[in-house]
């Protein structure tokens, strides 16, 4: 299975130190030119102390860099979404890893399958990369960063969680 990330997902998984995880529930993972810019350019602001996670992944091979050469105009969306959403139309790849609810939507109505940083963490579970409480941990740790995390949400990435380790 294929994915492509956009910045916020890819940075919150590296600050989690769960960036390996990508690793673990994809065979390859997409990130836009843009996006490996904006992470170089501005890893000080996000208080990431190196960026060689994406140079290691990228040599291990399932990690790619690709320059979105089609970008639609969607309003409101950050440069990165946007080229996330036009690599996975342009390579027909359904699955995008972003977290922006107004890019979610957008990916959604073109028929893309949006799923973010919390999906992330949720198969990672499904699969026993991380246990319950390890889980529960990462979404505090979430809920405290700068992480844009609704009570709802919160609550249902919760049952989903008890849900997978019951099964």
């Amino acid at each position: 299975m294929t994915a492509v990330i956009s910045t916020v997902p890819l940075i919150y998984l590296e600050k989690l130190g769960k960036f390996h995880l990508l690793k673990q529930i994809f065979d390859l993972v997409i990130i836009p030119e843009v996006v490996r810019k904006e992470v170089v350019n501005r890893r000080k602001s996000y208080r990431l102390h190196d960026i060689l996670f994406i140079e290691q992944a990228i040599e291990e091979g399932w990690l790619m860099v690709i320059r979105a050469m089609n970008t639609p105009f969607i309003m409101n969306l950050q440069p990165w979404d946007i080229a996330v959403i036009a690599i996975a139309k342009e390579k027909r790849i359904n699955d995008v890893i972003i977290d922006g609810k107004a890019a979610r939507i957008a990916a959604k109505d073109l028929g893309l399958t949006p799923k973010g940083t919390i999906y992330v963490l949720l198969k990672a579970l499904e699969i026993n990369e991380i246990t319950l409480n390890e889980f529960k941990g990462l979404l505090k740790k979430l809920s405290w960063s700068r992480f844009y995390l609704r009570k709802g949400i919160y609550l249902e990435a919760i049952k989903k969680a008890k849900e997978i380790t019951q099964m």
